[in-house]
């Protein structure tokens, strides 16, 4: 479980011009946050456009992460869906040979009750050859996996952690506080992994760690550590860039970043659009 513990980045898919996959870049962002104390990576997640992805696409950079990582770091795929039957399939014929735990998100648009949720997760669970990771991030999914929910599959002898993105700081403290001593809370909002962690989460799958992966990543170890000053003036250092990423939608805002540092192109797929130009000339400035 400790591979669970720090700074994750969730990463994004870098494209060319026609929207094809840039591996080349997508090299250059592997080395990048691996070198730069990044303790994990995720792949295939919502900021990697996964959404936009063909069959093919998807294999070929799980394959390819799974070549660029060289065993340096643990790998987390990203593996949702609202069709229960279709995913448990899914989990049961994919390779996933490299890859060390699933991040699984929470069905989305069938809005299903808490115990449709459940019995979704419990099918995954018993499915998945790998440890699960719960995704909870209701303003994707249209529905909020409740604290009580999200307790009860921690029972799960293969649920092992949860990345909460629901804002709700009540909810996130009683899951905290009443998890199981083998589950982890992993902070799923950039801006507040500080106050999440101060609370008890283990660490954070990332966005803005992109841009700042040594001191982002430096800031969950401290945390972890309990260097709470040093934290502290860290997390308020990058604020202003792990909210505005998200102002225009994402991973179009990291992008801008990540082009700023010469690490790849700004595309992003449709529906996908590029930031507004004002937006643009701000995130710019904040990586100079």
């Amino acid at each position: 479980m400790k591979a669970l513990h720090g700074a994750a980045t969730a990463l994004i898919t870098p494209f060319k011009s026609d929207l094809s996959i840039d591996f080349d870049a997508l090299e250059r962002i592997v080395n990048h946050q691996i070198e730069n104390g990044t303790k994990y990576l995720v792949v295939l997640g919502t900021t990697g456009e996964s959404a936009t992805l063909s069959a093919d696409e998807k294999s070929e950079i799980m394959q390819a992460v799974v070549r660029f990582n060289q065993k340096r770091v643990p790998l987390v795929i990203g593996m949702g869906g609202n069709n229960t039957l279709a995913l448990v399939n899914q989990l049961k014929t994919t390779d996933f040979t490299g890859y060390d735990y699933v991040l699984s998100v929470s069905p989305y648009y069938n809005k299903p009750n808490q115990r449709g949720i459940t019995a979704h997760y419990t099918a995954v669970a018993d499915a998945s050859p790998l440890p699960v990771i719960l995704y909870n991030v209701p303003g994707r999914t249209g529905s909020n996996m409740t604290a009580a929910t999200q307790l009860e599959l921690a029972q799960h002898p293969n649920v092992v952690a949860t990345k909460e993105a629901s804002g709700n700081m009540e909810q996130i403290m009683h899951l905290i506080q009443h998890k199981p001593k083998n589950f982890d809370v992993i902070s799923g909002d950039d801006s507040l992994t500080f106050p999440m962690m101060a609370l008890g989460a283990s660490g954070v799958i990332s966005v803005i760690n992109h841009a700042y992966p040594r001191v982002f990543s430096g800031m969950v170890a401290d945390c972890l550590s309990g260097n709470w000053e040093t934290a502290r003036h860290a997390h308020y250092e990058i604020l202003e860039g792990s909210i505005r990423i998200f102002e225009d939608g994402s991973p179009g805002g990291i992008k801008v970043m990540m082009h700023e540092m010469g690490l790849c192109e700004t595309y992003v797929r449709p529906p996908l659009y590029p930031v507004n130009e004002g937006l643009e000339q701000i995130l710019r400035s904040l990586v100079k």
